[in-house]
C-alpha cells in the first residue's frame, strides 16, 4: 500500500530495503483511463512519474525522488483467456499467484490446460509490468528472457496516449519497452503467450560444477524443461562455489500428486537463513538434505515455480544477529558463456576468499540469447550465475559492498561476460559500456520517446548524469 502521511510520502523496496525514497505524492489507479489521468495531470503540473507493481526491484528503478509514484496494483484483472491459442491478456499489475489461480479455475476439468512459461523464482508477489520492464527469466533449462512470452501490450506513453505494441505495431517501442525499466511509458495491459501445463519430475543429485556442466546438454537434449545449480557458500569449504544442489524436471505423464508433498515451511526458511548468516555449512547441509529428500516428487510445470518469500524477514534476523543495525541482502547477476562458468567461478570464490565477502546464497542457472530488446542483457546465450551479500545498512558497509561489485562484474567481463544492469547502480560507466555498448543510444531513444523526462527514475538519473557527455 501508498503511505499518505500529511507531508511526506516514503517508499522503499521489498528486498533490499535500501532505496528510501521521498516522493511528492502515491496514485493507485484502478482503470486505464485513470492511468491516463494521472500522466495529463502530470504533464500540466511539470511532475515526473515512476511506477511500481510488487516493489520486489533494488536499483531504484521503480521510485523517483520529488516525483509522482504510479502504483499499479489495483489494476490487476484477468482481461481475456483463449483457449485455442494459449494467449491470456491481463492488467499490468496483476501478480504472478493471482494470475495462475485464475488461469486454474478457468481451465477445471480441462484436459488440456495451459499455464505460465517462466516467472521469477524465490519470490511471487511480482507483477506482470514489472516482469515486462525487466525482461525476467526463470529456471527454463532452454529457455530464451520473458520477451519470447509476450505477444503485445498497451501502453501509456509521455503524451497520455494508449498505443498497442507488438511485434508488427509500434514494433521500435515494443523492443524498447521490454527491459526498458519503465522509462517509455507505462504497460497497462499485456497479452502473454502460454504454454502447455504438464507434469514433471524433480530429479535430484549432488555433483561438483563441472559435473553439471557435463550433463547439462544431456538434460536438455532429453527434453528436462526446468532446473538450476545451488552451489555451496561456506568459504572455508573445498567445494565453495563448485559443489552444489543439481535439481531438474523432466516431463512425464499425468499422474496423482501426493497431497503430503515435502516441502520447506516458513519456520524452515527461517532457520536456513539464520544459518547462511551464522553457520554457511550446515545451511548448505539441511539444505541439500531437503533437496535430496524431495527427489522424485511430481510438480506441475507452471505452479512449481511459486516458493515461499519471507517479506520483512531480516527483521527478525537483525535481532537475531545482533550486529547493531539493520541489513539484507543486495543481489547480482553476472552472465558469462557456459565453458567459462567453471573458472568464472573459480576466480569469484578466490576473490570472496581474499576480501571477506558474506555470502549468503546463490545459484545458477541458464538463458538463451535475447535478439529482440533493445537494450538486451542476454547477448549470446549465458550461464546465469545470482550471488546474494549481505549488507549492513552503513555507509561504510555499503561502499564495500560496491566495491565487491565491481569487482564481480570485471570478472565477468574478463570472460566476455556480463551483469543485470538494475540490481544495483554500483557499476562504472566503463564497465556498462563494456557489457551494454548500446547503453547511450537507449538514453537518446528514451529522450526521442519523451522529451520532457516525464518517466523517471532515481537509476534512470544515476545513469543520465554518468553518460552526460553522451546526452549533450
Amino acid at each position: 500500500m501508498c503511505q499518505k502521511p500529511e507531508h511526506v510520502i516514503r517508499v522503499n523496496d521489498v528486498h533490499a530495503k535500501l532505496n528510501s525514497t521521498v516522493m511528492q505524492r502515491c496514485i493507485q489507479p484502478e482503470t486505464i483511463a485513470e492511468v491516463i489521468k494521472a500522466v495529463q495531470q502530470a504533464n500540466k503540473d511539470g511532475s515526473m512519474i515512476s511506477v511500481a507493481g510488487g516493489r520486489h526491484a533494488m536499483g531504484g528503478q521503480q521510485f523517483v525522488t520529488g516525483g509522482v509514484l504510479l502504483d499499479l496494483s489495483k489494476l490487476n484483472q484477468l482481461q481475456h483467456f483463449d483457449a485455442e491459442l494459449g494467449q491470456v491478456s491481463v492488467q499490468a499489475g496483476i501478480q504472478w499467484p493471482d494470475l495462475m489461480r485464475k488461469l486454474h479455475v478457468m481451465q477445471h476439468g480441462c484436459a488440456n490446460p495451459w499455464g505460465i512459461r517462466q516467472k521469477q523464482t524465490g519470490a511471487d508477489r511480482l507483477s506482470i509490468g514489472g516482469a515486462i520492464a525487466a525482461n525476467i527469466h526463470g529456471r527454463g533449462l532452454d529457455m530464451a528472457p520473458f520477451i519470447a512470452d509476450v505477444v503485445s501490450f498497451e501502453l501509456v506513453n509521455a503524451d497520455g496516449e494508449l498505443l498497442h505494441c507488438s511485434r508488427q505495431s509500434n514494433a521500435e517501442l515494443f523492443r524498447l519497452v521490454v527491459g526498458g525499466y519503465g522509462l517509455f511509458g507505462i504497460v497497462v495491459t499485456a497479452t502473454l503467450q502460454l504454454a502447455p501445463r504438464q507434469q514433471v519430475v524433480r530429479e535430484v543429485e549432488l555433483c561438483s560444477l563441472a559435473e553439471m556442466i557435463e550433463a547439462l546438454p544431456h538434460r536438455k537434449a532429453s527434453g528436462y524443461l526446468y532446473g538450476d545449480f545451488q552451489f555451496e557458500t561456506a568459504p572455508d569449504s573445498a567445494g565453495f562455489l563448485r559443489h552444489g544442489v543439481f535439481s531438474c524436471y523432466r516431463p512425464v505423464e499425468t499422474a496423482a500428486i501426493a497431497k503430503q508433498q515435502l516441502r520447506l515451511s516458513k519456520a524452515n526458511w527461517q532457520q536456513l537463513l539464520y544459518l547462511a548468516h551464522t553457520n554457511k555449512a550446515e545451511a548448505f547441509k539441511r539444505f541439500s538434505e531437503f533437496y535430496l529428500a524431495s527427489n522424485d516428487q511430481r510438480y506441475w510445470s507452471d505452479s512449481h515455480q511459486l516458493s515461499i518469500y519471507l517479506d520483512d524477514y531480516h527483521v527478525a534476523l537483525d535481532q537475531q544477529l545482533a550486529r547493531g543495525c539493520a541489513g539484507s541482502e543486495m543481489i547480482t547477476e553476472l552472465y558469462v558463456p557456459l565453458p567459462a562458468l567453471e573458472q568464472f567461478m573459480a576466480d569469484c570464490a578466490a576473490d570472496f576468499r581474499q576480501h571477506k565477502v558474506d555470502l549468503i546464497y546463490g545459484t545458477v542457472r541458464f538463458i538463451r540469447r535475447d535478439a529482440e530488446t533493445a537494450l538486451a542483457w542476454a547477448q549470446q546465450d549465458y550461464a546465469c550465475v545470482i550471488f546474494n551479500l549481505h549488507i549492513d545498512h552503513q555507509p561504510e558497509a555499503v561502499a564495500i559492498a560496491a566495491t565487491h561489485f565491481r569487482r564481480l562484474i570485471d570478472i565477468a567481463i574478463r570472460y566476455q561476460g556480463s551483469y543485470f544492469l538494475t540490481y544495483h547502480p554500483f557499476a562504472t560507466k566503463q564497465q556498462v559500456l563494456a557489457c551494454y555498448p548500446q547503453f547511450a543510444e537507449f538514453l537518446r531513444q528514451k529522450r526521442r520517446y519523451d522529451p520532457a523526462l516525464r518517466f523517471q527514475s532515481n537509476w534512470y538519473q544515476h545513469y543520465s548524469a554518468l553518460f552526460s557527455e553522451e546526452l549533450t
